[in-house]
């Protein structure tokens, strides 16, 4: 099997509209100090680590003037004259750990040229590494195109809608209908999808050239045909708790859906093993019509698989004998009362039963992931909810301020409690009915303590499952040896040529 690297891509928009600004992002990502000439706001973060390469990439009429970080990205903020302006679109990845700093920078310089340069955008780019483990990179790109003498040129244009006759259609306001042409292809939605993929692609040569096995794959667990749950996307904060030996809520629902996963796999690859083995036994009767026809009876073959055991410790010493004897027996009534409760007697009944457990397993398993599904969904609006009340008082602190300069200070030496709480205001507004007025956080808190009780009740009912198929492992190794113990040495020998 090919060993799987970390695969983490998102894409975003640096709208005005969310109160986010070009150049506060380009700042962050560099770790330099840049103002917005638009809002007059300076953005400091010249103290930020872990900052290990940032370049910019433009085409080739772009004005040179653009390779300076403040340059391009002010250029952009004044030509946007709306208060909801979308300034800039963002990319974020996480960098194979497999490959060198060098192989890494080369990677995103060569991704960036081909998939954004080529078609016309300014990229900007930031490689972060703390030493934790978790290098990425940070890619910003211009939204408007450039016209051939280096100046902003339009997004998209209308075009009026026409009628069956080709005439405009006028609405009963006195304007004519019209709908917007996108002129450069780059807001398609499908381009995420193109993107994602290319990024899987130029990893993977990268990798590939590096010497190294692992490979990275852009498609979801559903579109590879594994029918798993992902894990949660743990996050800087949570990662570094764990690492602390702290445990996180996160971090506990990723070991939970990764036990689980483990454990149906399990059950699945063992009910896989013993239904081919009933194939095999079934096609082997089929080809023996000097046998009888009927399905061989369980609890004769474990009675020979008893005699056939206690013949073969007959070379041994009495108490020996006495000891295997018993262990022997022990194993055949265990079996012997399964099937009893099972009202399992022939192997099509065994096939049956196997089947069954089969679609009890993947029914536990498909109740498991529906709670735990809504578990990370309760885990982030508990997330959110939290840092929303937390960091709230900060936010209106900083609302209330009056004097410019003063709020500028106040923003820049809060600004982590307050990108704290406006993603938590962004998140919440987005996720939760309009006019909620009072975050249920406690509701949330119980709902999911319930759905955890319930998940690890249904665990519980897995690993029985899996103690079933242990069980029937047994009980097909005991009749594995009657079998062969049947089989005549000639038809032993013929069988065994025939696997040669």
């Amino acid at each position: 099997m090919i060993p799987i690297a970390i695969y983490h891509w998102n894409i975003g928009i640096v709208s005005r509209g969310k109160g986010k600004s070009a150049v506060a992002a380009a700042a962050y990502r560099s770790g330099e100090k840049l103002t917005n000439e638009w809002d007059g706001m300076t953005h400091d973060y010249t103290r930020k680590g872990g900052v290990v390469h940032t370049e910019i990439i433009l085409p080739p009429h772009a004005p040179p003037s653009f390779a300076d970080r403040s340059t391009l990205w002010n250029s952009v903020e004044l030509y946007e004259k709306a208060g909801n302006a979308q300034l800039a679109r963002e990319i974020d990845a996480a960098l194979p750990i497999e490959l060198s700093r060098e192989e890494q920078i080369r990677l995103v310089r060569e991704y960036c040229s081909s998939q954004f340069v080529s078609r016309g955008m300014c990229v900007d780019y930031a490689i972060h590494d703390t030493g934790s483990g978790n290098p990425h990179c940070h890619i910003m790109l211009t939204m408007r195109p450039l016209d051939e003498r280096g100046t902003w040129a339009a997004k998209s244009k209308k075009e009026y809608d026409l009628d069956e006759n080709g005439e405009r259609i006028r609405l009963p306001s006195g304007r004519y209908k019209t709908h917007k042409v996108d002129l450069t292809g780059w807001n398609d939605k499908g381009n995420a999808l193109l993107w994602r993929k290319a990024w899987a692609d130029i990893s993977n040569a990268y990798l590939e050239c590096a010497g190294s096995r692992s490979r990275i794959d852009h498609r979801s667990n559903a579109e590879r045909g594994i029918d798993e749950l992902p894990t949660v996307h743990m996050g800087v904060a949570a990662c570094q708790m764990e690492k602390k030996g702290i445990a996180t809520e996160k971090g506990e629902l990723n070991r939970n859906i990764q036990k689980a996963n483990r454990l149906i796999r399990e059950i699945r690859a063992q009910i896989g093993k013993l239904k081919e083995w009933i194939a095999e036994l079934f096609k082997a009767r089929e080809t023996a019509p000097e046998q009888p026809p009927q399905s061989p009876g369980l609890a004769n073959l474990l009675m020979k698989y008893l005699s056939v055991q206690r013949e073969k410790s007959r070379k041994y010493s009495q108490s020996w004998q006495r000891q295997h004897a018993a262990d022997e027996l022990k194993t055949v009534a265990k079996a012997l009362s399964y099937l009893s409760e099972h009202g399992i007697s022939t192997l099509d009944e065994l096939d049956a039963a196997l089947s069954s457990v089969s679609d009890q397993a993947d029914a536990i398993r498909e109740g498991m992931k529906t709670a735990e599904q809504r578990m990370k969904e309760l885990q982030k609006l508990m997330e959110y909810g939290r840092n929303y009340q937390t960091y709230k008082p900060i936010q209106d602190e900083y609302r209330q301020i009056r004097w410019k300069g003063k709020q500028e200070k106040f923003a820049e030496a809060r600004r982590a409690e307050l990108t704290l709480w406006d993603a938590a205001n962004r998140y919440l507004h987005a996720n939760l009915p309009k006019g909620t007025k009072t975050l249920p956080i406690a509701e949330w808190e119980q709902a999911y303590a319930d759905l955890k009780t319930q998940r690890d009740s249904d665990y519980t009912k897995l690993k029985e499952t899996r103690a079933e198929v242990a069980e029937l492992q047994k009980i097909r190794k005991c009749v594995d040896i009657a079998l062969r113990a049947d089989q005549p040495e000639q038809s032993r020998a013929k069988r065994h040529e025939q696997e040669r």
